[in-house]
């Protein structure tokens, strides 16, 4: 599981890529990965997977989401339910940061770039109307549009209805300091999650002592390495529930030795239980 690098280009015309997606979850690639820009993803309706950080959870009723400059994260359409129409906006760091050091006006906009360094999930009334203006925005030209964009930062900027997705914020510098180091750590992970995990072999591939690659993995990624397995072995029971596989089979499927604890980590982290999980899809 690579954490992989995106190169973003603006639009034509504009200091900002908008990108509009409305197509077969088959036609996308919902890779773990990261880039400077800001980004803003608005799902307009259905449910899927968020991962954002070390955030993992389901969505049901569309999603707008705030991701910080270089925070890992998938595509919101992992586990979506079709038809996928999601609205994705990513700003440069350079351009933000010009538009908050020239007008004084963005002092709340500030603080907001501040706070998505945790990633933001926005909801209510303000998720509702920001979503409608995206929408509106598809067939703006670009110099309204760059106003729209002004007003919709603005709005959730002062929204109140939001949730913070990680406790810790994910810093920038930090991903990009240890990403050769954890992507072959999150690699490893991959290819073993189905298997009891050896953390000595985790910890030798890091090249480091356990008790130093525990303290490691926590300070670098917030989450102890056991709750990060844990997040990535449910991620996968979530695919292979809709895949008319029993309870105890994805269980085991996925690394789990105890149907009980699976149910148990299941619910923790999905916030409902994986025959809950597999009726409603």
């Amino acid at each position: 599981m690579k954490i992989e690098f995106e190169i973003v280009k603006p639009d034509e015309n504009s200091s900002f890529r908008f990108l509009y997606q409305n197509k077969p979850i088959s036609e996308f690639i919902w890779q773990y990965h990261y880039h400077p820009e800001y980004e803003l993803v608005c799902v307009v309706g259905g449910g899927g997977t968020r991962h954002v950080g070390n955030h993992l959870s389901m969505y049901d009723d569309g999603d707008l989401v705030l991701i910080g400059s270089n925070m890992p994260h998938s595509g919101f359409g992992l586990n979506a339910t079709e038809p996928h129409e999601e609205i994705v906006v990513q700003i440069k760091p350079e351009v933000m940061q010009q538009w908050i050091a020239d007008f004084p006006e963005m002092k709340e906009i500030s603080d907001l770039i501040v706070r998505s360094k945790h990633g933001l999930k926005f909801k209510g009334e303000v998720k509702s109307r920001m979503t409608a203006l995206l929408i509106e925005m598809k067939n703006m030209p670009p110099f309204e549009k760059h106003l729209s964009m002004l007003k919709v930062l603005h709005q959730l900027a002062l929204a109140e209805e939001y949730d913070v997705l990680n406790k810790q914020p994910i810093l920038a510098e930090m991903v990009n300091k240890h990403r050769n180091r954890l992507q072959k750590i999150f690699t490893y992970v991959e290819n073993y999650y189905d298997q009891d995990i050896d953390i000595q072999k985790v910890a030798d591939i890091a090249n480091i002592s356990v008790p130093s690659f525990c303290n490691y993995f926590k300070k670098t990624t917030h989450i102890t390495f056991t709750e990060f397995v844990n997040h990535y072995r449910i991620q996968k029971a979530c695919l292979l529930l809709q895949q008319d596989k029993t309870v105890a089979e994805v269980c085991f499927a996925c690394g789990f030795n105890n149907v009980t604890y699976f149910n148990k980590i299941f619910k923790k982290i999905i916030h409902k239980t994986p025959s809950d999980f597999r009726t409603e899809k």
